[in-house]
């Protein structure tokens, strides 16, 4: 790609996210940027969308020069609505992020932020999601940005398949500390569910999720445990979730 790229930015954590406005200002410098993203907290929600309500979009400043809307949907919507109606032109790329907490092994089914990567890739754009290994709002996001801009600066050397869709996480460490780039898969790991019984002021029952996420996998090249030994990890990821292993177990049940 020799020509300066458009990228439509969003994320799940909504627009006045810290780690929305850093990857911005870290992209801005190679691209033409549009920063579409929720008009608040939309964590977990995965690939839902609007398909009842309109969707309002109203432009405001996340950084310097950086034209950015938000909207009162999903981060599905705001890919489907940056690409179709808010932007000139087709994106060359989405990124989606930073996210605020890892989106490694089976969390990758529950992000919107991971979820907006692969809308991107529905819409034949290559998408990246991008996640910090820390859940604070006061993390320093400026490290995991500056890796975001290098990763970026090494794809855009290629010419990118337009189903490519890449799940990256980062160490929540300063960038002299991070080991280096790994490539990996999913890891074995899932989250044990628990929801804390508690009482409101009015003497109801109601419940709070708090459940733990546990990794179950020793393989190095995970992307659980490459990112507790310090190194950013890049996984390649599919939308396409049929299993072809199982369609002659199917046939001999059912034809």
């Amino acid at each position: 790609m020799n020509k300066k790229l458009k990228i439509l930015i969003t994320n799940d954590d909504g627009i006045d996210s810290p780690g929305l406005k850093e990857l911005a200002i870290a992209l801005n410098k190679i691209a033409d940027l549009l920063v579409v993203a929720p008009d608040r907290q939309r964590s977990a929600i995965s690939q839902a969308m609007t398909i009842a309500a309109p969707l309002m979009p109203h432009s405001l400043n996340v950084a310097e020069n950086i034209v950015a809307y938000a909207v009162n949907g999903t981060p599905v919507d705001c890919v489907k609505l940056g690409v179709s109606s808010l932007m000139k032109e087709k994106p060359d790329l989405i990124c989606a992020g930073i996210n605020l907490g890892p989106n490694t092994s089976v969390s990758v089914a529950y992000s919107g932020t991971v979820a907006a990567a692969m809308e991107g890739v529905v819409q034949g754009i290559p998408s990246i999601a991008f996640s910090l290994n820390s859940f604070s709002y006061n993390q320093d996001f400026k490290s995991a940005a500056n890796y975001a801009y290098k990763i970026l600066n090494l794809l855009i050397k290629e010419e990118l398949p337009k189903d490519l869709l890449l799940n990256v996480n980062i160490p929540s460490l300063a960038e002299r500390e991070i080991k280096g780039i790994k490539v990996t898969h999913l890891s074995n790991s899932k989250w044990i569910d628990a929801y804390q019984k508690r009482i409101d002021p009015f003497g109801r029952e109601y419940y709070w999720f708090s459940g733990e996420f546990v990794n179950f996998d020793n393989d190095a090249n995970s992307d659980d445990n490459a990112l507790k030994n310090g190194f950013v990890s890049i996984s390649p990821i599919k939308v396409n979730y049929y299993r072809s292993e199982y369609s002659s177990l199917l046939e001999k049940i059912f034809l």
